[in-house]
């Protein structure tokens, strides 16, 4: 992968974490944001309970994506996609068994985001 590559991909987590944070308000960041590499398989972290895989691609395989996403999730965790194109708004991708309790999870954070 190309460093303009990379540098788009980490732009992306940038922006997709900051957005969760403004529409949940969650801290969201990188995972390797601070110190360059990290444990955590997410590529961006502060939600508990999701694994979260941020693809920043004109083309990708949406399904091998959702299989990072799923490989790198702890049990607990629901899997979860975040990509866009360029000029286009960022989508969720969850698997639809994964959808109620997402649901939960998400009513949970925004009825306790203003405590």
């Amino acid at each position: 992968m190309g460093r303009m590559s990379r540098e788009k991909g980490k732009r992306g987590e940038r922006e997709a974490a900051a957005r969760w944070s403004e529409l949940f308000g969650v801290p969201m960041r990188r995972s390797q944001q601070y110190c360059g590499s990290s444990d955590e398989s997410n590529d961006i972290v502060g939600q508990p309970g999701l694994s979260i895989e941020v693809k920043r691609r004109e083309r990708f395989n949406l399904e091998a994506a959702m299989e990072q996403a799923a490989s790198e999730a702890d049990v607990e965790n629901i899997p979860l996609v975040l990509h866009r194109k360029n000029g286009h708004s960022w989508l969720a991708t969850v698997r639809l068994d994964d959808l109620p309790e997402l649901a939960v999870l998400l009513f949970h954070t925004l009825a306790n985001k203003d405590l």
